[in-house]
C-alpha cells in the first residue's frame, strides 16, 4: 500500500473513532478498518461502551458477519492495539489469531500497561507494523485520555457563554439566555463528550440547574461533580433528578455533618478533600477524578469557581460562546481573579478553533504549552 492509501483508510478509521465520542469513556475513542490486499474494505468498527468490544474486535466481527476472511489483511487502527487483559481480552491477540498480515496505527497507546507492548507482540508474531498516519487527529480525539495517562489529570475544559464585552450575567445574576439556541445545543454536545461536568454550589443555589445532556442524543449522562465546601447544596436540588447519573460532592465539611446524610439519601457520593483554608482542594479533586477514570472534565460554573481554577493553573482549555451583544457595566465576568499589576501577569492562551454557531462565535482557546500530556 502507498502512504496516500494508508492515510485514506486511517481517515476512515478516524471517522469511526468519532462515533465513539459519547460512549467509550473511560476508554479511548478508537476506530478500525480492515482491508484486503486489493483494497476492498472487509470490516469496520469502533470502541463500544466500557466493558464492551474494542474497535479491532468490532471490525473483525463485522468482517465475519459479511463472510469475509481476514488472513493476510491490513488493519488500520487509530491507536495501538491493547496488549493487556482488562474487561476485555488483548486486541493484539485477536488480530494475531485472526491472521492479520499488517497493522497501520496512528500512534502508541499512552497507557503504561500498553505503551508499545501491543506493537511488540504484533511484530513478534510476524505482523508488519507501521505507525504515524493520523497521529495528530487521533491524539486530539483522545486529548483527555492522554492527559489522564501522562499527567494523572483530566483535561479541564472551562465553558462559558459571554457577551461581546465579556459578561456572563447581569449584575443581578440574570444570564438566560445570552447566547442562541444553536449555541446552547452545541454546548450540550460538548457536555456529552465529557466524562464529568463540574459546577459549584453557588451555581446550584442561584440557578438550580440540572446540568444534564438534553439537546444531544447520548446513551449516557456524564457524572456530575459539585464543589461544595460547607455542604450547602439543598437535598431538593434538581441536579438529583437525573436518572442513573452519579453525583460526586467534594467538600471540606466533616462526613458526619447533619446535612451529609440527606445528600447521601439523594444518591450523592461525598468526598472530603479540605485544603489549609477550609475550602475544597481543587488540585486534589482533579487527581481524584483522574483516579476515577475521568478523561475530560467539562466546567460550567460561576465566576468565583472559574477564577479559582484559573488562578491555580488547573484549566487547560476555554470553550467560550460569544454573543453579538453588549451588556455594559456592573455585570459578572467570566472569572473573578486578579487584580493584576501588569499585562505580563495575564494568562496566555492560543486560539485552537473559531467557528460560527448560529449568530454566535464559538472560541476554543488553550493555555499555552498544554497538549494533553
Amino acid at each position: 500500500m502507498t502512504a496516500s492509501t494508508d492515510c485514506a483508510y486511517i481517515q476512515q478509521a478516524l471517522g469511526l473513532a468519532a462515533q465513539a465520542l459519547f460512549i467509550s469513556s473511560p476508554n479511548p475513542r478508537v476506530g478500525c478498518v480492515i482491508t484486503a490486499p486489493n483494497g476492498q474494505v472487509l470490516g469496520r468498527g469502533f470502541t463500544q461502551q466500557a466493558g464492551g468490544p474494542h474497535a479491532e474486535v468490532m471490525a473483525l466481527r463485522d468482517a465475519a458477519a459479511q463472510g469475509y476472511g481476514v488472513r493476510g489483511a491490513t488493519a488500520y487502527v487509530t491507536l495501538e492495539p491493547c496488549s493487556h487483559h482488562g474487561r476485555t481480552g488483548p486486541c493484539c491477540d485477536a488480530l494475531i489469531e485472526a491472521g492479520i498480515g499488517r497493522v497501520v496505527a496512528s500512534l502508541a497507546d499512552p497507557n503504561p500497561r500498553v505503551a508499545g507492548q501491543g506493537f511488540a507482540r504484533l511484530r513478534a508474531a510476524g505482523i508488519a507494523v507501521d505507525v504515524g498516519p493520523g497521529a495528530e487527529e487521533s491524539r486530539e480525539l483522545n486529548i483527555g485520555f492522554f492527559s489522564r495517562m501522562l499527567r494523572g489529570l483530566p483535561w479541564v475544559r472551562l465553558k462559558a457563554a459571554v457577551s461581546l464585552d465579556g459578561a456572563t450575567a447581569l449584575g443581578n445574576g440574570v444570564s438566560q439566555w445570552i447566547t442562541s439556541p444553536a449555541a446552547r445545543a452545541d454546548g450540550h454536545a460538548w457536555r456529552a463528550r465529557a466524562c464529568a461536568v463540574l459546577t459549584g454550589v453557588g451555581t446550584v443555589l442561584d440557578d438550580d440547574p440540572r446540568l444534564d445532556v438534553r439537546e444531544t442524543a447520548t446513551p449516557r449522562q456524564p457524572r456530575l461533580v459539585l464543589v461544595d465546601s460547607r455542604l450547602d447544596t439543598p437535598a431538593t436540588a434538581r441536579l438529583f433528578d437525573v436518572p442513573g447519573r452519579e453525583v460526586l460532592i467534594y467538600t471540606a465539611a466533616a462526613q458526619d455533618d447533619p446535612r451529609a446524610e440527606a445528600l447521601r439519601a439523594r444518591g450523592a457520593v461525598l468526598v472530603q478533600l479540605p485544603d489549609a483554608r477550609g475550602k475544597v482542594d481543587l488540585a486534589a479533586l482533579l487527581r481524584d477524578l483522574a483516579a476515577r477514570g475521568a478523561n475530560e472534565l467539562h466546567v460550567e460554573a460561576g465566576h468565583r469557581l472559574n477564577g479559582s481554577l484559573l488562578r491555580e493553573g488547573l484549566v487547560d482549555e476555554l470553550l467560550v460562546y460569544m454573543a453579538p451583544t453588549l451588556l455594559g457595566a456592573q455585570t459578572r465576568p467570566l472569572a473573578h481573579w486578579g487584580p493584576l499589576q501588569s499585562l505580563q501577569e495575564g494568562l496566555s492562551l492560543q486560539f485552537h478553533d473559531v467557528q460560527r454557531v448560529g449568530p454566535d462565535l464559538r472560541l476554543v482557546a488553550r493555555v499555552q504549552g498544554r497538549a494533553g500530556g
